[in-house]
């Protein structure tokens, strides 16, 4: 307990340190407002943690602190849709899960947390849902209450899965669901297929599954939905909200969720590179087994033409997930550099995926993804242009969520 401690204290005075006063003047060269549209010489004024107006870049506006961004590309704060913040490697270096790992202590774990949600940050991402797991609400809420540093977290807190055709009915899943209402979720994810490392079957029947999405919705929950194969047209059937992965399925289903007005969220590699990275220190926990990693490197290819596909589907929104677990955080933004390159996106799509696309899919498009009046200053900025060269996400000098400035590596100081 007393590490942790400390840790909060320190974070407590970082982010007091970070906000000042005083409104914001942030003067940029290039802005991309998140909606697809690039903005030149413009000057964001920030003041109570909102965008109040744009200006011209040589605007002067009294009182206000300048922080002089035009050596760099501003953007909204990325959003990503799909993470397990909790999962770690615990203190033998192995995968510990969203729990303690063999030689920690729940202080460790959480610390373990808090460094996820520090390296989120830092890498430009302001937003994440967290899909899901208990030890996710104590992590949201120390942040929304300003105790330490992190993106904003939107957490599922337990998933509905493990319960097949014979272990639910659909009363008991209703039950379930408005349970995890009671609890504070904000969404539900339901598993409605097994693992792609388990063949990615179908884990629900179409009553189960339209007893989760139909509950949920009365319930006011979105509903985001593990599916591979037959299970992703099951999940459009039953009225459900997200899609998330998508492999094996009928490449027509693609069409099928943009006429019912279905967020898409394939991911485009970096899931897969961060468990081949990590093979060894996953390897014996849970489903992860020799076997498992073979498929995942056997569908890789094929989730590639799919994610091409998706991208070519007249009037499918697709959003940006990169289902971030231990040995992902911090690198993130390394599913941009995918979508653009296996995944056909062009920059701006897959930037735009991350942004407004992200945002509507969580129904805050009036609060956040865009730069403009009256949503939240949750704004970065990036050394380079990544609309010329993707590979710039990967440098991200300045993080404002809130109003709040967490880094700021401009060239030129502020003042």
């Amino acid at each position: 307990m007393k590490a942790l401690r400390i840790a909060t204290l320190f974070f407590l005075a970082l982010g007091a340190a970070a906000q000042g006063p005083a409104p914001v003047l942030l003067r940029a060269a290039t802005v991309l407002d998140g909606r697809g549209r690039v903005l030149h010489n413009t000057s964001i004024l920030v003041e109570n943690g909102t965008i109040v107006r744009l200006v011209p870049a040589s605007a002067a506006v009294p009182g206000a602190r300048v922080v002089d961004l035009r050596g760099l590309t501003v953007m909204p704060g990325w959003i990503d849709v799909h993470e397990h913040i909790a999962w770690h490697f615990g203190a033998d270096g192995h995968f510990a899960g969203q729990g303690v790992g063999r030689g920690e202590t729940p202080e460790h774990a959480f610390l373990a947390m808090a460094a996820n949600a520090w390296a989120t940050l830092n890498a430009g991402f302001t937003t994440i849902q967290s899909v899901g797991s208990p030890a996710d609400v104590p992590l949201r809420d120390a942040i929304a209450a300003g105790a330490i540093p992190g993106p904003r977290i939107l957490t599922a807190i337990r998933p509905l899965a493990g319960r097949g055709p014979r272990t639910g009915t659909p009363a008991q899943i209703r039950a379930y669901v408005d349970q995890d209402k009671a609890m504070g979720a904000d969404l539900m994810k339901i598993f409605a297929s097994a693992s792609i490392r388990q063949g990615g079957t179908p884990t629900l029947s179409q009553a189960q599954l339209d007893a989760a999405c139909g509950e949920a919705k009365r319930d006011g929950l979105r509903t985001l939905v593990h599916a591979y194969g037959v299970a992703v047209k099951m999940a459009v059937n039953a009225g459900c909200f997200e899609v998330e992965h998508g492999m094996l399925m009928p490449l027509s289903d693609l069409a099928l969720m943009a006429r019912h007005h279905v967020f898409f969220d394939p991911q485009a590699g970096l899931v897969f590179q961060n468990y081949f990275n990590h093979q060894r220190q996953y390897l014996g926990h849970g489903g992860y087994t020799a076997s498992g990693f073979a498929a995942m490197r056997q569908v890789w290819p094929a989730d590639d033409a799919m994610f091409r596909q998706a991208v070519q589907t007249s009037g499918l929104i697709i959003v940006f997930g990169t289902d971030s677990v231990a040995g992902a955080f911090g690198h993130q933004a390394e599913e941009f550099i995918y979508r653009v390159r296996r995944g056909g996106m062009t920059p701006m799509q897959a930037l735009v995926s991350a942004n407004y696309s992200a945002a509507e899919s969580l129904r805050m498009q009036d609060e956040i993804g865009s730069i403009a009046p009256g949503l939240d200053a949750d704004i970065i900025a990036v050394a380079g242009n990544p609309l010329q060269d993707i590979t710039a996400v990967r440098h991200v000098a300045f993080v404002m969520k809130g109003g709040v400035i967490y880094k700021n590596d401009a060239a030129a100081p502020a003042r």
